[in-house]
């Protein structure tokens, strides 16, 4: 039995079926993603979204969907389903009796005697979607129509009707190839067996996304087919059909989709699917990166690799091919953000933390300061120098403030304005700041050639050590102010502080890290992550919904966020060691549960500060996923040192 199903009561209920999303994805950066009916409900949704080089490599969607018709008879049973304003048309769903990850995408029609199988699955390192239909049984002679809805467009447009588009369908082996637009790549439509085309072009007016719609986003889109694909099928027989972006040998495709199906493997508890949603987020293109999630969060971003490269790599493959691989892309990617300015304050802090986590898990610390010393070096002398977003003060500690920029990852804006600004001395970019200060100068001593350097970083952490505590403890919250500004301590209840109990290096004692790590459990601990804001607080949200005005207002403000377990479980098992193990369990255990739910196989982006806690946002978040594997990883090695 697979391990995540659905049977036919789930499916034909469109208020259940529709909240649940399947995902398909390679190391290309290409992508499937639709609801588990096939019925589109995000302008974010279709059967091949591919980037674009030219248009630094932004995801297109060329292929939005494909609707198959059965016929027996001369009587027609259309598979497909849309949305058209609050009509769904033409309702194909309920013909489906089984849907199932096994491990791919895995569809079961039934329409009386007439069973097929639909499985979807990408094709690894290529543009290229393989869908394959299997007769499974029929009494009768049957066939099988297709037919492909084009949109060609950006994935966060939407297009409509227009005498512009280029609607010529050209002739390639055993299918047709379009290119709508001249701007982008050509979609090769193509099938394992000659069929019959028919040319049948029209314009499906007003296909509406309901997601759009519930979010206050514009939802309705007119898509263009320019026909459809006929074609005989028996008893048994395997039928393939293939989109991609470069023409393919259709005597191969069978070959093909059983090697890449074989190349996945067993996907048969919560362990394994989580490895491969993770393996997905890598994708090489000039450089190798990591999707920060699906399907609309960017790629490569320094902050989100910071946090979850360790989890995603590491913890995971323990491949330190890949993880140099990330890390140098990101050097090389980023190298002004990192030395000069960025308004990601933190994050490149956040990747000499990364350096130190390759440390941690590799050894080999020599040669690892050998290699990234200089770029080290230069991150934290752009600091101590001054950079646009930063000071140095002297203090010790970081002053970050950019009138009408939120610097830190809270850094959702509505109305054109910063909700959480947080402008002046961040706690975790502090405590981020000391660790790195702390890291560099003992690896520069021990391996490097200025010990004046290390001398200079020693003297900085030292100020810190003397100031940091007094600064930013709120005695009568028994934990660290969040930020400090002009009029003095925030204290509000977040987060944040868990940076000054996580890492190697902290510039507050065992004790005030016990208390801090008290209050965030107290106050902040959910079953599907760490709030952003104590519920105490007026300002609290608990529930991530509405238009984007009210999302925003939420997104830190009461929202949970996965990502930050890690930082819980790194601080639990360091001040607990092994007895931390069986809270680090229980910190985890809930995101089983939700493997079917919103994407089917995968972790979301956020939740509900609220219980039940229901998801939200990407539908496979690196930076949960990453904590995941970290959390687990961290059990296992507390429990072979046990």
């Amino acid at each position: 039995m697979a391990y995540l199903k659905f049977n036919k009561a789930e499916l034909v209920n469109l208020e259940y079926s529709l909240k649940r999303e399947l995902i398909a994805t390679n190391r290309t950066g290409a992508y499937a993603n639709t609801t588990i009916v096939c019925c589109n409900t995000r302008k974010y949704h279709c059967l091949l979204a591919v980037p674009i080089e030219e248009m630094n490599w932004r995801r297109h969607i060329l292929l939005s969907s494909l609707d198959e018709t059965l016929i027996q008879h001369e009587k027609e049973f259309n598979l497909g389903i849309h949305c058209y304003g609050k009509t769904f048309e033409p309702r194909g769903h309920k013909y489906i009796v089984d849907y199932q990850n096994d491990p791919i995408p895995t569809i079961t029609y039934q329409i009386g005697g007439i069973k097929l199988q639909k499985q979807l699955l990408m094709v690894e390192n290529e543009d290229r979607v393989l869908i394959k239909y299997t007769l499974l049984d029929a009494h009768s002679q049957t066939t099988l129509r297709l037919r492909p809805m084009l949109s060609f467009r950006s994935i966060h447009a939407l297009t409509n009707q227009n005498g512009i588009a280029d609607t010529r369908a050209l002739d390639v082996e055993n299918g047709k190839a379009f290119k709508l637009y001249q701007v982008l790549p050509k979609l090769y439509l193509q099938l394992s067996k000659k069929s019959d085309f028919k040319n049948d072009a029209s314009w499906y007016n007003g296909v509406t996304y309901p997601e759009e719609y519930r979010r206050g986003f514009d939802c309705t889109e007119d898509l263009y087919t320019p026909g459809y694909f006929e074609m005989p099928i028996k008893k048994g027989e395997s039928i393939i059909f293939s989109a991609s972006t470069a023409p393919c040998d259709p005597a191969l495709f069978k070959r093909q989709f059983s090697r890449e199906l074989a190349a996945i493997g067993t996907l048969d508890d919560f362990d394994s699917t989580l490895r491969h949603a993770a393996s997905r987020l890598l994708f090489h293109r000039q450089w190798l990166e990591i999707s920060s999630g699906f399907t609309w969060l960017g790629v490569g971003d320094l902050r989100a690799t910071a946090i979850c490269a360790a989890g995603i790599i590491l913890h995971n493959t323990g491949n330190m091919k890949d993880f140099t691989a990330v890390l140098d892309g990101s050097i090389e990617k980023w190298n002004t953000a990192l030395t000069s300015s960025c308004q990601d304050v933190e994050a490149p802090l956040g990747l000499i933390r990364m350096i130190q986590e390759m440390v941690e898990f590799a050894g080999r610390a020599k040669s690892a300061w050998e290699k990234y010393g200089d770029t080290v070096n230069a991150i934290l002398g752009s600091y101590i120098a001054g950079r646009p977003e930063v000071r140095l003060h002297d203090n010790g500690l970081l002053w970050a403030s950019l009138p009408g920029i939120a610097l830190s990852w809270m850094n959702a804006y509505t109305d054109g304005r910063p909700v959480t600004e947080r402008a002046g001395y961040q706690v975790e970019t502090n405590a981020l700041w000391y660790n790195a200060l702390r890291f560099a100068a003992d690896m520069e001593k021990k391996y490097g050639e200025d010990k004046h350097t290390a001398e200079l970083y020693s003297a900085i952490a030292d100020k810190i050590d003397h100031n940091f505590y007094g600064m930013f403890w709120c005695e009568e919250r028994g934990h660290l102010a969040d930020y400090i500004d002009e009029g003095g301590q925030n204290n509000f209840t977040r987060p944040n502080q868990l940076y000054a109990c996580c890492l190697p290096y902290s510039p507050i004692d065992e004790e005030a890290q016990d208390m801090v790590f008290r209050a965030v459990r107290q106050d902040l601990m959910t079953t599907r992550g760490i709030r952003t804001l104590s519920p105490k607080n007026p300002i609290y949200k608990g529930i991530y919904d509405g238009n984007q005005h009210e999302r925003d207002l939420a997104y830190h403000n009461g929202s949970t966020r996965p990502w930050l377990l890690k930082l819980y479980a790194e601080a639990g098992f360091k001040l607990y060691g092994k007895a931390f193990t069986r809270e680090a369990r229980e910190a985890i255990k809930g995101f089983e549960e939700d493997m079917n739910i919103h994407g089917i196989g995968a972790v979301a982006e956020l939740y509900d500060g609220n219980p039940p806690h229901n998801p939200h946002g990407a539908i496979n978040s690196a930076t949960a996923t990453g904590a995941i594997l970290t959390i687990e990883y961290l059990i296992n090695k507390y429990k072979e040192e046990a």
